[in-house]
């Protein structure tokens, strides 16, 4: 079981260099960090995790990308993440270079997460309607693939074009999270590579529609990484048994002293 870690870097916590640094001294596998472009101060949407008020670290967030930089220069073997990419809401070509060029200067060590989002207000700031971000976010990542992929390019919304780096292995490993749902499975099943559920509950009980959806489209089973979990010793061995390979658990958003015998505590796991 190989186990990474979540967090929101901000202007305000633990700077992401020494993070990445910790959790590589310590032995994990991998650090993702999320994504918000901006945060509407309408608040018409409700928290996702049923806060009764948006924790601050959403405002503060920073770019993943930008930041994950930091973390690569940082390290020589963690891998490194997007946990997630609000992938409905960047331009494709613009994202697909950048996250190549991340992969390309770090050696390998990028893992594209994406999501669909749940802020309304935030996602429609983009020009994206809310109801179709699902498909915003398809056509975004087979736009992305495509670049990295290919020697010429082409798809709708740009003609045949070059486009490097290329990511060093020749295309990225991608995972969709969000709750389990046939509309979900179906996205993992076209053109990823896994599921990223959040926390981890309900895994079981999911997995037998996930692999329908994936024979369905003759691809092999879809790995599943729970994601932001609180991992105990009880709780990897139980996502061993079904078959996961790796966790990723969240941290606070907040100084080292915060962070640091929390990361303690978990690799004491590994």
């Amino acid at each position: 079981m190989r186990l990474g870690v979540t967090m929101f870097v901000t202007d305000r916590g633990m700077p992401i260099r020494d993070l990445a640094r910790a959790a590589e001294e310590r032995g994990f596998d991998s650090l993702y960090v999320p994504e918000h472009t901006h945060i509407p101060v309408s608040r018409r949407t409700p928290p996702a995790a049923g806060q009764d008020e948006l924790p601050e670290e959403y405002k503060h967030t920073l770019d993943p990308l930008v930041a994950l930089s930091f973390a690569a220069a940082a390290t020589e073997r963690l891998r490194l993440g997007t946990g997630i990419l609000l992938a409905a809401q960047r331009d494709p070509i613009v994202t697909a270079k950048a996250v190549a060029t991340l992969d390309h200067l770090s050696g390998g060590r990028v893992v594209v997460g994406v999501g669909f989002g749940w802020n309304v207000e935030e996602i429609e700031n983009h020009g994206v309607p809310y109801a179709r971000r699902r498909e915003a976010t398809r056509r975004n990542v087979l736009a992305m693939r495509a670049l990295w992929r290919e020697e010429v390019a082409a798809f709708d919304g740009f003609e045949p074009s070059w486009s490097w780096p290329k990511p060093v292995g020749g295309d990225l490993p991608v995972y969709v999270g969000g709750a389990a749902g046939p509309k979900l499975f179906a996205q993992v099943a076209e053109y990823a590579e896994g599921w990223m559920p959040i926390g981890g509950h309900g895994i079981k009980a999911a997995l037998p529609a996930l692999r329908e959806a994936c024979e369905k489209t003759g691809r092999p089973m879809a790995k599943v990484i729970p994601f932001g979990t609180r991992p105990t010793k009880d709780k990897l061995d139980y996502f061993a048994g079904l078959g996961v390979e790796e966790a990723v658990a969240t941290l606070p958003s907040g100084p080292a002293e915060v962070v640091l015998p929390l990361l303690d505590r978990y690799a004491a796991l590994i």
